[in-house]
């Protein structure tokens, strides 16, 4: 049975190692029911194990991780009954009608026949695929497969719902569309895990948002309170090149503005009052004799924060630490069926 004042999802401490990587160093999470939490980092840095452990297709080596209060380790099968699961690409059989994928994951989940039809034809309506079920999944387009892979994981109504980088590569209106319908079903009371490299998506979705990086939670809060962290506005100067940005960074670093970080060609300074330390800025440039090619103040951004925790962007190349468990896109379609 779950607990009811249990928290939807709680991590604590966990470790996962790979060989010699490891992937996660001690985790902390905790959710709220019928809240959402973004976990926001780069690919590598350990988001899709925490969710593979959380989900119950990975065991981790230390630490404990609960959802609606049932150990996830102790009582998988349990656990697979509450909990949907959309990942990074869409798990649906290719060879089977939408409706079918939909029918299947209803029955590897037990429901009844009656309920199985009902629930197909919901999720096809909802997810706008109506006119589309009765077509091969091989024949839809990637947004169309993404969708159906959400509704597949919505079958058995679950209460939590993993969604790991579950817009990557949609076009804008595609994700558009995926943002309104986690937007519905938090409305509706589901919790929601969302991991993602888009600062924009955990932004706009996410009431808090834990920042994961090297396989540790580096900071924590609402996106208000992390852009707070950095400073209230940024100053941005552009260069013509990487290497007059450091010059010009040294050539601020006695004015104490704030913490400035290089990103290419543009330095950005997170500061407390943007035009009184632009005005600064620019004279110190001037008496070194340093021109900047633009000059701006604006409001900080995610990225910013992910910039000035981590020194690099969101956005990084792939690593082993974030790789999915061996054997784990062979086993996705019963694990997803289970969960």
């Amino acid at each position: 049975m779950t607990t009811d004042s249990a928290p939807a999802i709680e991590a604590r401490g966990l470790v996962k190692r790979f060989g010699e990587v490891r992937a996660l160093d001690g985790v902390d999470l905790q959710v709220p029911r019928g809240t959402v939490l973004g976990l926001l980092g780069p690919n590598g840095a350990g988001k899709t194990t925490a969710v593979n452990i959380l989900a119950t297709a990975l065991r981790p080596d230390a630490g404990s991780a609960h959802v609606l209060g049932i150990d996830v380790v102790h009582d998988p099968d349990t656990v697979r009954g509450l909990i949907g699961l959309a990942g990074q690409y869409a798990a649906v059989d290719p060879t089977l009608t939408g409706r079918e994928n939909l029918a299947l994951i209803g029955t590897l989940t037990h429901l009844p026949r009656k309920v199985i039809r009902r629930r197909a034809d919901e999720l096809l309506a909802r997810f706008d695929l109506t006119d589309a079920g009765d077509r091969l999944a091989r024949t839809y387009s990637g947004g169309m497969r993404r969708r159906l892979d959400l509704a597949a994981a919505l079958v058995h109504q679950p209460p939590v719902l993993f969604l790991d980088e579950p817009t990557t590569g949609l076009d804008p209106q595609s994700r558009n569309d995926l943002w309104q319908t986690v937007r519905e079903l938090v409305a509706e009371g589901t919790t929601v895990l969302l991991t993602t490299q888009y600062l924009e998506e955990a932004d706009q979705l996410a009431d808090r948002i834990a920042v994961v990086d090297h396989g540790r939670v580096i900071t924590e809060g609402t996106a208000g309170e992390l852009k707070q962290r950095l400073g209230t506005t940024v100053v941005e100067l552009g260069f013509g090149d990487r290497a007059r940005a450091e010059h010009a960074r040294t050539a601020l670093s006695h004015l104490d503005l704030g913490s400035a970080t290089l990103q290419g060609e543009t330095l950005q300074i997170a500061v407390s009052e943007g035009p009184r330390a632009l005005m600064h800025a620019l004279r110190a440039l001037d008496a070194g004799g340093i021109e900047p090619i633009s000059a701006a103040v604006r409001e900080p951004s995610l990225d910013d924060v992910f910039l000035a925790l981590t020194g690099r962007p969101a956005e990084t190349a792939e690593t082993a630490a974030d790789t999915p468990a061996p054997g784990h896109g062979r086993r996705r379609r019963k694990e997803k069926a289970s969960a």
